[in-house]
């Protein structure tokens, strides 16, 4: 049987490998999306994990999601609706008190802990937003390639100017950004610690590192890039959990005439004369396309899906030094009543309850978390970011019980002494149930299900690399250019006819939809230059 051809053939229906089909197929092209797993979404999927409950799996909030996206792809017409949460972040502390982000309350709540600090607020709310506006800006811009000739100085010169509109303090500021530690930056500008960890914890968002390691003030930077509903800066809910962007983009794709295939894992890239020209699956059925694009982390696509002859020894080289290592542990968890904080009780929904409930009261606490996992493989006391997102959405949970995501670090993906996580795994939830029972009491008994994934179940189950929640660490040298390796920052492979769009490209990773939406405007960039040189 003779192969089918497309023009585009995307390996992984995530939620980039959706936009990058869905923008290709708008512009006319024929494209095949093919799906290792049974459903779509990558680690954007909602799923029933015990009778009755239903919640985000991996993924499990919005505020990255690019407007762009929503818009281009009409997502809101294909069903999507997102709604922001009552209060931003809220932090339960060891002594009864608490900390509350968000609402128009921020100042006066941090004065209560600081009168200096809250008068910094807006000086570090302001700095952070002049930088954080440029880089948005950027998201959705090609990197500049090395050795790609004039257009890629333009490219470079464009980048330029944008960096030269911030005045010398915010160029100093964003110099901070990209080389400092969150805790080095934020101790410069506060002195409370309730702050300083609210602040602090988006530093270590999947990242296996202290808030005091030399880079992690970009990660910090990374989660403001975000808005939900027009709001800069703010978190949201998808109503039927993270599975309702990829549905909804998947809609948008079929309408569009992409054909979506799922239970039809890759087995090889065809690579033909030099250039990928199809796939090959694991049953042995193959498709042919012009342009051949991988929604996988790097490491998946060069190392198990590529002929290693075909791709030079540096390349080869660099791909096996790629980081990913994401420290994550993430448990969702059926819950028969409403969490209580036994310094914040209330009658029912409260406003922190649809909050991030960050448990990890100081960077100190973060900082000894890391540490712990370095030496034991998991820390005795655990960073939990929890969301309860039944509390915005009714459809998640039976009435009067609720469904909470627990969001955990520091736990190595590689464990030492021959241990697995597969022998782990439950002791280590009890753990974490236990982290949040000790500031909401009776948290534990409420508990009528649970659903457990270890840093090696992510990256068994959603492909995600030493449980590597952005497919390769947002450090500075595998950032912008160098996402995934120097010269291939521009979502083009080493191979002609292979393409990237997934997270381990720019702008790295999150739910945004920005490699996706990148990858299809240069893959057409290209498939116009071969026509017009065909023509000729």
């Amino acid at each position: 049987m003779s192969a089918k051809t497309f023009d585009a053939v995307v390996i992984g229906a995530g939620h980039n490998g959706l936009t990058c089909a869905g923008y290709l197929a708008g512009a006319g092209l024929k494209v095949k999306v093919v799906e290792r797993r049974h459903v779509v979404g990558g680690a954007a999927v909602t799923e029933e994990f015990h009778p009755g409950f239903r919640n985000s799996v991996a993924s499990y909030t919005v505020s990255l999601l690019n407007p762009k996206v929503i818009r281009d792809l009409d997502l809101h017409g294909h069903g999507l609706r997102i709604v922001e949460r009552r209060l931003s972040n809220f932090l339960p502390l060891p002594d009864g008190n608490y900390l509350k982000i968000g609402a128009g309350r921020t100042e006066e709540e941090v004065a209560r802990f600081s009168s200096r600090d809250a008068e910094a607020l807006p000086r570090y709310n302001a700095a952070l937003d002049a930088i954080a506006d440029v880089l948005r800006a950027v998201v959705l811009e090609t990197p500049p390639n090395v050795a790609g000739g004039l257009p890629e100085l333009f490219k470079a010169l464009k980048l330029g100017n944008r960096l030269r509109g911030l005045d010398l303090v915010q160029q100093r500021d964003l110099l901070d950004l990209f080389t400092k530690s969150a805790g080095d930056y934020l101790d410069a500008w506060f002195e409370s610690e309730p702050i300083k960890a609210a602040f602090g914890f988006d530093g270590v968002v999947g990242n296996f590192a202290s808030p005091y390691t030399p880079g992690s003030a970009y990660v910090l930077l990374h989660h403001v890039f975000g808005e939900v509903n027009g709001k800069k800066g703010a978190w949201g809910h998808a109503i039927g959990g993270m599975g309702a962007i990829t549905q909804a983009m998947a809609r948008s794709a079929r309408a569009r005439g992409v054909d979506i295939e799922t239970d039809a894992p890759v087995g090889e890239v065809i690579v033909e004369g030099g250039r990928a020209v199809g796939v090959v699956l694991e049953d042995g059925r193959s498709f042919r396309a012009t342009a051949v694009v991988s929604n996988l982390n790097p490491k998946l696509l060069y190392e198990q899906l590529i002929d290693p002859s075909v791709l030079d020894a540096d390349f080869r080289r660099r791909i096996a030094a790629w980081k990913c290592r994401s420290g994550t542990f993430r448990m969702n968890v059926a819950l028969s009543r409403l969490p209580q904080f036994s310094c914040l009780p209330s009658d029912g929904v409260a406003d922190h309850h649809t909050a991030g409930i960050v448990i990890a009261p100081s960077l100190a606490y973060m900082d000894r978390a890391w540490r712990d996992a370095v030496e034991r493989g998991w820390s005795r006391q655990p960073i939990v970011e929890m969301l309860i997102p039944s509390t915005l959405d009714d459809s998640l949970a039976p009435p009067g019980a609720h469904v909470a995501s627990l969001f955990c670090q520091q736990f190595d993906p590689h464990l030492s002494d021959g241990r697995s996580w597969d022998d782990c795994r439950e002791e280590v939830a009890d753990l974490i149930i236990d982290t949040v029972d000790a500031y909401a009491p009776g948290f534990k008994a409420s508990v009528v299900g649970r659903q457990i994934m270890s840093p090696l179940d992510l990256e068994r189950i959603f492909g995600l690399v030493g449980g590597d929640i952005f497919h390769g660490a947002l450090s500075l040298d595998q950032l912008f250019s160098a996402r995934p390796v120097l010269g291939h920052g521009n979502y083009r492979g080493p191979v002609p006819g292979l393409y990237m769009c997934g997270s381990g490209t720019h702008p790295g990773g999150g739910v945004t939809g920005a490699p996706g939406h990148n990858a299809a405007r240069e893959i057409l960039i290209d498939l116009k230059r071969r026509r017009l040189k065909r023509a000729g």
